[in-house]
């Protein structure tokens, strides 16, 4: 990874700006800047480590080339079924390559199997992008009220339709005023999954 990666990056996640990462790490916001356009490539070890700080990991072996590992948060649980009621409920953290952290923000623990005709089986971590709006057939973490389930979201005829991958689970169907009368909301988007045996 380049520094120009590493601070683009940084600011698409935390929306913090050239001036504010400027401040933050004890450098001028012309120099902020330049890292951001690619215009630098090196920093002194001082601020590398103020770098590091910021966002989060050391970015001394990404710069070189290597490959590393961060630990992104494993938030809570999500039910493949319904009826698991939404609790941002910190379990954890889970090592995840910088590639995958580009992807996703945080990781959820599915309990069920209505997901299981896709891979998601109970107990697998779901790495989940933040995200109000998905694409028709995407997978996603959605809020019904109070209730938190993961399921392909299928948008037809007016109606939202939450469609599980297990015969045995019932799809569920919203009409455009249930979706806002509920709410039936999107609050991520499923982009992998790991399941551990």
């Amino acid at each position: 990874m380049t520094l120009q990666e590493i601070i683009q990056d940084f600011k698409e996640k935390t929306g913090l700006s050239d001036s504010e990462i400027a401040r933050r790490t004890g450098v001028t916001r012309s120099t902020a800047s330049r890292w951001s356009k690619g215009e630098i490539r090196r920093v002194s070890g001082e601020v590398l480590e103020r770098l590091s700080e910021l966002v989060g990991y050391n970015i001394e072996p990404a710069l070189k080339g290597m490959d590393i590992t961060i630990k992104i948060p494993v938030l809570g649980y999500v039910k493949a079924g319904y009826d698991l009621f939404a609790e941002e409920n910190y379990i954890g953290e889970e090592e995840v390559s910088l590639s995958d952290r580009k992807l996703g923000d945080y990781y959820l623990k599915v309990s069920g199997d209505s997901m299981n005709g896709v891979g998601i089986t109970n107990g697998s971590l779901v790495l989940v992008r933040k995200c109000n709006t998905i694409e028709n057939g995407q997978i996603g973490v959605v809020l019904i009220g109070d209730e938190v389930t993961v399921k392909k979201v299928i948008y037809k005829d007016k109606m939202l339709i939450l469609e599980a991958a297990n015969p045995d689970v019932e799809n569920r169907y919203f009409t455009s005023k249930e979706v806002k009368n509920i709410p039936v909301q999107i609050i991520g988007q499923v982009v992998s999954c790991k399941t551990y045996f």
